[in-house]
């Protein structure tokens, strides 16, 4: 799935991304050093896995979409 980092706390390596129906979803330190990313800027677009639905859905990996 593809989402649009919308913040990012580089401290606690967490923030949110706004998925392209302008939800924003979190997601934490776990799912950003999963990806392998040393930083993330407002702006840039990201690919993102989730488990779960509604309310529940979590973000478990975020990392630079590639073409």
């Amino acid at each position: 799935m593809q989402a649009t980092a919308y913040t990012y706390d580089a401290e606690t390596r967490s923030g949110q991304v706004l998925l392209d129906d302008g939800t924003p979803v979190p997601f934490d330190a776990s799912a950003f050093d999963r990806g392998g990313l040393r930083l993330l800027r407002p702006g840039q677009r990201v690919r993102i896995e989730t488990e779960g639905q509604g309310d529940a859905l979590r973000i478990t990996l975020v990392t630079l979409q590639t073409l």
